[in-house]
């Protein structure tokens, strides 16, 4: 067995961020009520609910501006800005919601220590996270037993995942060796070290990384058995990475697919439908009103701008294969596909620079509220894709029909978690999230795409 080590899981780190976060601002807020002259936010029993909404709007801006990305988290300079983004928002929410919160004082003064100490609580608690808990002491170190074809792989998406998740070595479990893994950072033992590697690197997970079962060899699988029976933690590589990047590896999927997609009950459940088709017609209804709105805007810039039809028509398929025509406001230039279909890309040269505008800001996006609202679309769902598109990434990409048996949506996991997509591979990357998505569906997940879409739009990662 290995050293006893302390390390936090993805979900522990996250609730710890969270926890610590609306600690540290109590903690500060009553300290300041009681050495200085602040009495605008004083913790008593009769005021409970004005602590229940600062955690609130805490917890709501502090997703909306990634101050839990665990990535972003990890990085003094990012997660400062972040933080400037959230206590600034929060506290003007706070101040304009009288009716839930305190009645604005008449020394201005106490608005400055109300602002200034939540922000400090902030700063000062993420130093010492990015400091002690972002460290080696609290790395996850994990041995990877499997084959050499998949460790590439496997290192680049734990890494991109968790900074957090080390894999420190790798031991070959094929009969037939090839040669040496020669990968940055990463050890090749002999099956042989087995349990010295786990005692002098301390190793606090066995992940199997083969794609048959068959290849481990004998020896290999006798240590295995011991070290389950000794309670050691061994995982399969596919459910680490779904845990961890929350996709599902449709790479690694082989003829025993029905075992990654028990797929979310909530797809046939007719009461989440119900509320599911009432959201989509209410938010629906608020866009078109607010698409009405700002028309006559996106009608001069479509005139400077663009210069010709501000809308435009798209064949997409939707729910179980069926045909509907997509409506967007226009940011190419007229004519864009004259010679075909063409995938759309970074600074592609037929966006229009009011169509990057709109693209950028999803404002384009806008005219979909009417496909919502007719039942061809939903608020959340996989992206609609064009047949043309359709047809030749499902030859490619394994299951890649299977976006289908829900309705498309205009915004998404894979919208929210990933790039715009423009090659086989991002329509990948894509299609691992919209399966996620589809396989653990419901009003949680469903609430939390709407908090990292507002992300989106205000870090405008559009395209």
């Amino acid at each position: 067995m290995s050293k006893s080590s302390i390390h936090f899981n993805i979900s522990e780190r996250k609730v710890l961020l969270r926890l610590f976060d609306i600690a540290s601002i109590l903690i500060v807020l009553y300290f300041v009520s009681n050495t200085f002259e602040f009495d605008y936010f004083t913790i008593t029993n009769e005021n409970w609910s004005w602590v229940f909404v600062l955690i609130l709007y805490v917890s709501v801006f502090g997703t909306i501006f990634e101050l839990y990305d665990l990535q972003k988290s990890s990085k003094i300079e990012k997660v400062y800005v972040n933080i400037v983004f959230t206590v600034s928002v929060t506290v003007l929410f706070y101040f304009l919601t009288p009716f839930f919160t305190p009645i604005l004082p008449d020394n201005r003064l106490q608005i400055f220590f109300f602002y200034f100490s939540i922000l400090f609580a902030l700063f000062i608690w993420r130093f010492v996270y990015v400091t002690f808990i972002v460290s080696p002491r609290f790395y996850k170190k994990v041995l990877i037993i499997g084959e050499t074809s998949n460790i590439e792989t496997i290192v680049e998406a734990f890494n991109d995942a968790d900074p957090n998740y080390k894999i420190v070595g790798f031991i070959n479990c094929e009969t037939r060796k090839a040669d040496k893994v020669k990968f940055k950072g990463i050890v090749e033992y002999s099956p042989k070290q087995i349990y010295q590697v786990i005692k002098d690197e301390s190793i606090s997970e066995i992940v199997i990384a083969s794609y048959n079962s068959e290849s481990i060899t004998p020896e290999i699988y006798k240590d295995l058995i011991t070290l389950l029976e000794g309670g050691f933690p061994i995982k399969e590589y596919t459910q680490v990475y779904e845990d961890m990047t929350q996709r599902i590896p449709v790479q690694f999927v082989g003829k025993d697919f029905y075992k990654y997609f028990p797929f979310s009950r909530s797809n046939q459940n007719k009461m989440y439908l119900f509320f599911h088709r009432i959201f989509d017609i209410l938010i629906s209804i608020i866009g078109i009103i607010g698409g009405l709105v700002v028309l006559p805007i996106i009608l001069l810039g479509n005139s400077i701008g663009n210069r010709g039809p501000l809308f435009y028509t798209q064949e997409r398929i939707g729910k179980n294969g069926n045909l509907f025509s997509i409506i967007k406001y226009r940011t190419m230039i007229k004519n864009a596909e004259k010679d075909g279909a063409v995938w759309a890309k970074k600074n592609d040269v037929r966006i229009t620079p009011f169509g990057k505008f709109l693209r950028n800001t999803r404002l384009d996006e806008i005219p979909q509220f009417l496909n919502i609202f007719l039942g061809d679309m939903s608020l959340i769902g996989p992206r609609p894709e064009r047949p043309y598109f359709v047809r030749e990434l499902s030859q490619i990409l394994p299951f890649y029909e299977t976006r289908h048996i829900v309705k498309p949506g205009l915004t998404g996991w894979a919208q929210v978690k990933t790039k715009y997509g423009s090659s086989i591979n991002d329509s990948l990357v894509k299609l691992q999230y919209d399966l996620y998505y589809i396989k653990h569906r419901s009003f949680f997940l469903d609430m939390n795409i709407l908090v990292k879409t507002l992300s989106t739009v205000i870090f405008f990662r559009g395209q």
